[in-house]
Order: C-alpha cells, then sequence, then structure tokens
C-alpha cells in the first residue's frame, strides 16, 4: 500500500485518539502504520532532502489540522489527546475528515488565513506529475517544487553543454572531477583531457593528491545511446594501459546491455551519463551558481523542556 497522504491520516489520527487517554505521536504514528499496512521501507521513506520521514511528516500535519479546529489539545509537552469537540465529532461516525471538513470551525479558518504561504507554495505544483496541492504537506511543496526547479536547471546544463566546445567539454570535466575530490588541484589534476594521443583515452587524473592510483577518463558529448562496443574499445585501452579504474562520461544515456557489461567485468568501470553528470554539477557547483537560498526552521522542543 502506498504511503496516504496527510488528509487522508486526518480521521484515524482522531480515531486512535477516541479513548481519551494521552499519546505520543510516536505512538500514534505506529499505530496508523498498522491501520495502513505499511511496510518498514515505506515508514522509514524519507523526503527527497532526506531530512525527514514521509509518514512522520504527513502524520505531523493531521495532528496540526486536528489541533488548529480544537479536535485534539496537547495538555504537555509531546503528548495529545481528543478534547470533547473531536469526541462529539467521531460520534457522528464521519466517513472521511479533511481540510474541507475543518472548514466549519472558526479556530482552523483562522489558522488558514494565517497560513497563506501554504497557498502560495501549492501554486508551484502546477505540473502534471506533481503531487496534487490538496495532498501535500508544506515540506512536501518545498521539495517538489525546489526537485522541479532542479530537473530544470539539469536539462539547462546539458543544453548549454550541447553548445560548447569539445575542448570547453574536455576542461568541464576535469573541473568537476577535481571539485569531487580527485587530483588536488585544477593545476596538479593530471594530464589534460585530449592529450594522451590514446584513441579509446581522453584523458588521464590523480586519485588523489598524492597521485598512488590514477583514474583513466573517456569524455564524449553524445547525440544517441552509448552502446556496449563503446565501452569495449575503452575497457580495451584501459588494458592497453594497465589500468584497472576508468570513467565514461557521456551527456547522453547508455543502453542496457552497455551497462550490463560494465557491471560484469574486472575492470572497474563507471558510467555516468547525462543525467548523472547534470546532477554532480549541480551538487559540486560546477557551472551554476546560488540564486536565492531559504531556510526552514521548526520549534526547538529541547529549548521549552522546563526541567
Amino acid at each position: 500500500m502506498a504511503i496516504p497522504d496527510y488528509q487522508t491520516c486526518i480521521l484515524p489520527f482522531l480515531q486512535f485518539l477516541g479513548d481519551s487517554k494521552e499519546h505520543s505521536l510516536r505512538e500514534a504514528e505506529e499505530s496508523l502504520s498498522k491501520t495502513f499496512n505499511l511496510s518498514d521501507a515505506e515508514r522509514t521513506e524519507l523526503l527527497p532532502s532526506g531530512q525527514q520521514g514521509i509518514f512522520k511528516n504527513r502524520i505531523g500535519w493531521a495532528r496540526t489540522y486536528l489541533k488548529k479546529a480544537c479536535l485534539v489539545e496537547a495538555p504537555k509537552h509531546g503528548v495529545f489527546k481528543i478534547t470533547d469537540r473531536g469526541l462529539e465529532i467521531l460520534s457522528r461516525n464521519p466517513v472521511r475528515i479533511d481540510t474541507k471538513f475543518l472548514e466549519q470551525f472558526p479556530e482552523f479558518m483562522k489558522f488558514r488565513e494565517n497560513s497563506k504561504a501554504t497557498n502560495a507554495i501549492a501554486t508551484v505544483l502546477e505540473a502534471p506529475e506533481a503531487v496534487a496541492a490538496a495532498t501535500t504537506t508544506p515540506e512536501e511543496a518545498i521539495e517538489v517544487a525546489y526537485q522541479g526547479l532542479r530537473e530544470q536547471l539539469a536539462q539547462e546544463l546539458l543544453s548549454v553543454i550541447m553548445s560548447c566546445s569539445p575542448t570547453f567539454f574536455e576542461q568541464l570535466v576535469v573541473d568537476l572531477l577535481v571539485k569531487m575530490g580527485y587530483g588536488g588541484s585544477r593545476r596538479d589534476a593530471g594530464e589534460r583531457i585530449g592529450q594522451t594521443g590514446d584513441g579509446g583515452i581522453d584523458g588521464i587524473i590523480k586519485e588523489d593528491r598524492l597521485g598512488l592510483d590514477a583514474i583513466f577518463i573517456q569524455a564524449k558529448r553524445w547525440q544517441g545511446s552509448v552502446g556496449r562496443p563503446e565501452i569495449q574499445k575503452f575497457v580495451g585501452a584501459l588494458q592497453g594501459q594497465r589500468a584497472k579504474k576508468g570513467v565514461f562520461i557521456t551527456t547522453s544515456t547508455y543502453t542496457a546491455e552497455a551497462v550490463d557489461y560494465a557491471s560484469r567485468i574486472d575492470t572497474k568501470v563507471v558510467l555516468i551519463d547525462g543525467k548523472a553528470l547534470s546532477a554532480l554539477m549541480i551538487d559540486f557547483d560546477v557551472g551554476v551558481s546560488v540564486s536565492a537560498s531559504y531556510v526552514v526552521k521548526r520549534v526547538d522542543s529541547d529549548y521549552f523542556e522546563e526541567g
């Protein structure tokens, strides 16, 4: 079963609290994970940032919305309990409780009016592949928007690379590998790509600052998919140099046969396609610069602990 959206979690959350006892958010998470029959993998799946679990995030927002509608209260830190209003709502046996249902409560409407930033985020999510804004938590909305901007940037990077000269692309690859920690500085990275004179090898770079080992490189801008024959030629060139490690970088993709071949040979050959190349350039700030930076903060619960 897929991880339920936060609106689907609202009613089960309230039902869990229906015993009128105090419960922690962790207890609610445990109970609802069983209700939705989630696997361990689904329970631990993280948001794209890797900072928080998706299910935990959605449970947290279900609790927040119930609290803002005064169906749930927090008698003390980290503990929640259903209110009389919440019990009255449960007595009606509602089929579903979502934001539209909660709009009948003035406290919730006031909260919504003060949360227009959420609606602003939702306007970014107009792409067909995006999660529907009505079932997206603010954190998810931000991350979906971020991933969309990142994918757009990646496509732009590949477009720019294809318009540059082969020599510039060769220099770009060296810059990227240096930023990733190979070769030390740009100056002593190794033999510049395109000057080794070997048809199957475009360049050599030191694996570390001391040059204890070398990595041989093939860097090619490509229109169609790179097939197995091209990888075999590269491996043959590596063997001619008695090299044990190689990196094949292309702006295109690799065929399944090429990937399978590279995974089965003794020589260690890493295949980097256009998608991986642009992602590495973004991660290591090669050819990109920061346009804007936003810091998302949350309440520090430890600060408010009273001894």
